[in-house]
C-alpha cells in the first residue's frame, strides 16, 4: 500500500484507486460533477482539480491514481479559482431559474454555485436553446440545464447495459440524445434521473408536488417483488410523490421502472379502503369485525367439514417478509396445513 500526503495527511491507501477516492475514503472533500463512484471516471468537469507536487499543472484527481510517495495539495488560491472559473462557465449556459426548478434544493451545480459564490452570466453571449420533448410517461428532458457530465449515459450503458442515449453533435451543439434523436423508448428505470447532477433529468410524476425542502423522507422497501431494493418514499400531505434510493442499500441506490416509478397504486382513489363481503350477488361494505368474524367462521366450518388441507393460502410479493412469515404461521399452525405458497419466483 503506497503511502500518501494529502493536505498534510500521511495516508495508507491502495494501489488500484485514484486521489479522488483516497480522498473521500478519508474524508477530505474535493468537489465534482461529472464523477459517480460507481461509474467510470471521466474527468470532464474539472471540477475536481487538485495540485500534486513535481506536476507543474493542476490534475483532475478523480483519473489520476495514486503513487508512492505523492504529496498532494486539494485546495490553493489557484484551484478555487480555477473551479469558479469552470463554475461561472457552466452557469453562463444554464438557466437562471432556480426558483420554479424541480431539482432546487436538490442541485449539485446549486450547491457548488453557492459554495463558490458564482451569482450570474459572467459570460454573456450564445446560448444552448432546446425545445422541450414529451415523448415518454415518466421522464422530463430540459436540455438546457444540461452541463454535458455524461452520468447518465455511463450509467445507462454501465449498469444498465442498455445504451438508450449518447452524447451526439460536436462541440458548442452536442447534446444528450437517442439514436436519431427519437423520444426515449427505454425500459424507464429511471437510473439516469438519479445520477443528474442538476434539473436536466427529472420524474414528471413529481412535477410540481412539493419543494425538496418541505417533503419527508421515510425509508422502507419496495412491495413489488421478492428482490427487496430499498427505497425511500418523498412524502407530501400523506402522499408520497416520489421515489429514490440511497446509494448505501444492498441495491446500490438502483431501482426498476416498478420501484422508481409504479407509487401511485398507493394514492390512487379506487383501492379498497373498507372490508366487502359478497352477499348473494353483491358485495356490501362492512365493519371490520364483521369481516373477522366471517371469514374466521367460513374458514372453520370448512376445516370442520372437509378437514384443513381443503383450505389453501396464497400470499403476495407485495407483503413485506415480516407480513409473509405471519401469513405462513397462520396457515400452518392456525389452520393445520402445509398448503400455503407465494406468488413470487425471485
Amino acid at each position: 500500500m503506497p503511502k500518501i500526503t494529502i493536505n498534510d495527511k500521511e495516508l495508507l491507501v491502495p494501489s488500484n484507486i485514484t486521489i479522488l477516492e483516497a480522498a473521500r475514503r478519508n474524508g477530505i472533500h474535493i468537489p465534482t460533477l461529472c464523477n459517480h463512484p460507481k461509474l467510470t471516471p471521466s474527468g470532464g468537469c474539472r471540477l475536481c482539480i487538485v495540485q500534486v507536487n513535481g506536476i507543474p499543472r493542476p490534475v483532475a484527481s478523480c483519473t489520476t491514481p495514486v503513487t508512492e510517495g505523492m504529496v498532494v495539495t486539494t485546495s490553493t488560491t489557484e484551484i478555487e479559482g480555477l473551479r469558479k472559473l469552470v463554475l461561472e462557465l457552466i452557469i453562463s449556459d444554464h438557466p437562471n431559474d432556480c426558483m420554479t426548478c424541480e431539482a432546487t434544493g436538490n442541485c449539485a451545480l446549486q450547491e457548488l454555485a453557492y459554495a463558490y459564490d458564482v451569482r450570474g452570466l459572467e459570460y454573456p453571449g450564445e446560448r444552448r436553446i432546446y425545445q422541450k420533448r414529451d415523448g415518454n410517461p415518466f421522464i422530463e428532458r430540459d436540455l438546457e440545464k444540461c452541463i454535458l457530465c455524461g452520468k447518465c449515459v455511463k450509467v445507462c450503458d454501465e449498469v444498465q447495459g442498455v445504451e438508450a442515449i449518447d452524447v451526439g453533435y460536436r462541440g458548442f451543439k452536442s447534446k444528450i440524445c437517442t439514436n436519431y434523436e427519437e423520444d426515449l423508448n427505454c425500459e424507464f428505470c429511471g437510473q439516469c434521473v438519479a445520477v443528474c447532477p442538476t434539473g436536466a433529468l427529472t420524474p414528471k410524476q413529481s412535477a410540481k408536488k412539493g419543494r425538496y425542502q418541505d417533503i419527508k423522507k421515510v425509508e422502507t422497501v419496495c412491495a413489488y417483488c421478492g428482490t427487496g431494493c430499498n427505497i425511500t418514499a418523498h412524502v407530501k400531505d400523506n402522499e408520497i410523490i416520489k421515489i429514490t434510493s440511497r446509494p448505501d442499500t444492498w441495491n446500490e441506490g438502483w431501482l426498476c421502472v416498478k420501484g422508481r416509478f409504479g407509487y401511485k397504486f398507493v394514492n390512487s382513489p379506487d383501492r379498497l379502503t373498507k372490508p366487502l363481503i359478497r352477499r348473494e350477488v353483491q358485495f356490501e361494505e362492512v365493519t371490520w369485525d364483521e369481516a373477522f368474524a366471517y371469514a374466521a367462521g367460513r374458514l372453520k366450518a370448512i376445516r370442520d367439514k372437509h378437514g384443513a388441507d381443503a383450505i389453501g393460502g396464497l400470499s403476495s410479493a407485495r407483503c413485506t417478509n415480516e407480513e409473509n412469515y405471519a401469513f405462513q404461521k397462520f396457515i400452518r399452525a392456525g389452520i393445520g396445513t402445509n398448503n400455503v405458497d407465494h406468488c413470487a419466483r425471485l
